[in-house]
């Protein structure tokens, strides 16, 4: 395997390096340089024109202002320069650098494969002007805008594009961790008519409301070395052509810690990840992680609890099934990929491997995405003021009672989501989903194919035990830098019942409530967020236990399954390329007992069946096994590359879980875990639980 991945690092190298541009712009001064000098006689003359001409603004001067700006440029196809971006808060700053670019003469294009391109640079400007000293200009991206003839007709001229970062204008999604997904949604919740409700989102989708391009031009590190450009501004390789592109980066997660129960704990991911796209409706990702790890006592315990049938020793939250290795840690290979095709601009057709996630929320009570991935098919309608949403999805149980002959009892899963923004600032959204399995070898249910069709109806048409239909409903209010969201869940209720407020069983609902708060207190880049969850006991649970709202032993909605409620508080701030993160969660949660004299269900194991219910009436939310929970989070770090999302990191975690008795999975404790690493941060890990 380390062979294969080095060779195919290798031959992708060799593929970038000889699809680089091949010539520089040209100024006039220049005409007489070989091709080798083009690059140090357009930095020096670049340069040393903006310097002649810039006249530092007089409130700079007073403020005696010393530091360095980039300057983000092009020179299009023509040969004219163009200011993108200026890193700086003084307006007056990046007028004087728009009026000095708007000097300089047009000049002989870039060429790439002799045909005329645009290309892009990075210029940091350092004031005291005497400080600049040095060669500068560094190539940032590169948009090829070649010139060529079509085949069909000599005279009609094509014009094809090449990019660093292509994504930014594909189907592709653009990977989901709720830190990058707090500062998108701190612009999106600016626009009328955006919807944020169903992530992973997608880049041209987002590309409407956002510049991607700036985002990452704020941070981005002047480089001219190939290794400097690689390690932290770009793609690994990078190949492309008139209709196709595709990316290739190397990632990891490699990290290092202790807990105080004395377990060293490591993780040493190494994966390899290949983006593209086939014209411009056809995009593809496909993620491969090799990984070994031991995690922190209370992780290890509870991995090992929800372990599947077969022999293997856990299953890691969040990846999946992992088998031994050495004698105390764990080897959990985990494979996404997925094909996204948008025939218009109103449809988005995705087939895949990975996670989904429905909700504005850290948590979610419809979708959430906890467990292990899973294969899906899902479709996005957008029109008007609506974003309309399937799922069909494919999962299993693992459970030694439901493994027939070494395979996994196969389930079935269908979910719509409409959001509709009914004005500018308010949004509701209606959810229904429904689980079957395939009883009397029915295998996937073609009443439920229908993308309109209301899921209650036909679960009771084709028999009152043929699903698990469940309801919600979440709404949203904007406000110019607070969001305030919800959400709604009916597993099962009666209303004669909820009434009489006497704590009947099938009761089964959950709530959220949450406000966000960007840019907090005029601060930029600092967001807030407060966040309630509670969700009666037996919600998700089923007397069928396949039916139940899980995937391979773990909750596909809330982390903590039912029969809980928590809040939570999270702070993320960044400056420049450092971040600190913080998050602090307290809970109550009602457990099952593990004595092997109280067998019965109280109603927070999602995979227990509800019909082992201690009780029909009196059911509140923590009853049985209490646990009082304490989880306080705090991660610091520098992001090394933005195009990957690299980071360096360290962190700790403090758990306080305050047990009544013992329970499977989980023991009274006190954790403190201390960890840190380099990582490829492109997908959400909750282990505060």
């Amino acid at each position: 395997m380390n062979k294969l991945f080095l060779s195919f690092l290798l031959l992708l190298t060799s593929v970038y390096g000889y699809s680089q541009i091949e010539k520089y712009p040209v100024f006039k001064e220049c005409d007489t340089a070989i091709i080798a000098e083009l690059e140090i006689c357009f930095r020096n003359q670049v340069k040393n024109a903006v310097i002649a001409e810039f006249k530092i603004p007089e409130n700079l001067k007073r403020d005696q202002y010393k530091a360095s700006t980039n300057i983000v440029f092009l020179v299009d196809a023509s040969g004219n320069f163009k200011v993108i971006y200026v890193n700086s808060p003084y307006k007056e700053l990046k007028a004087e650098i728009e009026r000095v670019f708007a000097t300089l003469p047009t000049i002989t294009p870039a060429k790439y494969n002799n045909h005329p391109i645009e290309m892009q640079f990075v210029f940091p400007l350092k004031i005291p002007l005497e400080d600049n000293t040095e060669e500068v200009i560094t190539q940032k991206e590169v948009i090829v805008a070649e010139t060529l003839p079509k085949q069909k007709e000599a005279l009609t001229l094509a014009q094809a594009k090449t990019s660093l970062f292509p994504e930014h204008k594909s189907e592709l999604q653009i990977p989901f961790t709720h830190a990058m997904y707090n500062a998108y949604d701190a612009y999106l919740n600016k626009a009328d008519n955006s919807h944020t409700g169903v992530k992973p989102y997608l880049y041209n989708e987002v590309g409407e409301y956002v510049d991607l391009d700036a985002l990452k031009n704020k941070v981005i590190t002047p480089k001219s070395t190939w290794f400097g450009r690689k390690l932290l501004n770009e793609h690994m390789a990078y190949v492309q052509g008139n209709d196709f592109w595709f990316t290739f980066n190397p990632m990891v997660d490699l990290q290092l810690g202790k807990d105080s129960d004395d377990v060293n704990t490591y993780n040493n991911t190494r994966a390899i990840q290949i983006n593209g796209g086939i014209g411009k409706k056809l995009n593809f990702s496909t993620s491969f992680y090799e990984s070994q790890g031991r995690f922190a006592n209370y992780v290890n315990e509870y991995a090992e609890s929800i372990k599947p049938s077969g022999g293997n020793p856990a299953i890691i939250p969040g990846r999946g099934i992992a088998k031994r290795f050495n004698e105390d840690a764990y080897d959990y290979p985990v494979a996404e990929a997925y094909i996204s095709y948008s025939p218009s601009s109103h449809f988005n057709f995705q087939f895949g491997n990975g996670k989904n996630f429905i909700g504005d929320g850290y948590r979610s009570l419809f979708l959430s995405d906890v467990a292990s991935p899973y294969p899906y098919f899902k479709i996005s309608t957008n029109f008007w003021k609506i974003k309309y949403t399937n799922f069909f999805m494919w999962m299993q149980d693992v459970r030694p009672e439901l493994t027939v002959d070494g395979a996994y009892k196969q389930k079935y899963m269908a979910m719509h989501y409409l959001d509709w923004n009914v004005t500018k600032k308010f949004n509701i959204g209606l959810f229904e989903t429904v689980i079957w399995d395939d009883a009397n070898n029915r295998g996937f249910d073609i009443n439920y194919i229908n993308p309109l069709i209301f899921y209650s109806a036909v679960e009771f048409a084709t028999g009152s035990r043929a699903g698990n239909t469940t309801l919600g409903l979440s709404l949203k209010y904007k406000m110019k830098v607070i969001t305030l969201y919800s959400q709604l869940l009916l597993d099962d209720f009666r209303v004669s019942e909820m009434t009489s407020n006497n704590g009947w069983w099938a009761n089964k609902f959950g709530a959220q409530f949450g406000v966000k708060y960007y840019n907090a207190f005029n601060v930029e880049n600092l967001f807030l967020q407060v966040e309630f969850n509670a969700v009666r006991p037996y919600t998700y649970s089923h007397d069928e236990l396949n039916y139940n709202f899980g995937h391979n032993n773990q909750p596909l909605a809330h982390l903590w399954g039912a029969n809980f409620r928590e809040a939570i508080g999270i702070m993320n701030y960044t400056k420049n390329r450092w971040f600190v993160n913080a998050k602090i969660v307290i809970g109550k949660k009602g457990l099952d007992f593990a004595d092997g004299i109280d067998t019965k269900s109280y109603g927070g194991d999602i995979f227990a069946d509800n019909d082992n219910r201690v009780s029909d009436y009196g059911n509140e939310i923590g009853q049985g096994n209490v646990a009082n929970i304490f989880i306080g989070d705090l991660q610091l770090g520098y992001l090394v590359n933005p195009t990957t999302n690299l980071k360096l990191f360290g962190g700790l975690t403090y758990r306080k879980f305050d047990l009544a008795a013992p329970a499977k999975g989980f023991s009274d404790s006190n954790s403190t875990w201390v960890s840190f690493g380099l990582k490829t941060d492109v997908f959400n890990w909750y282990l505060d639980f």
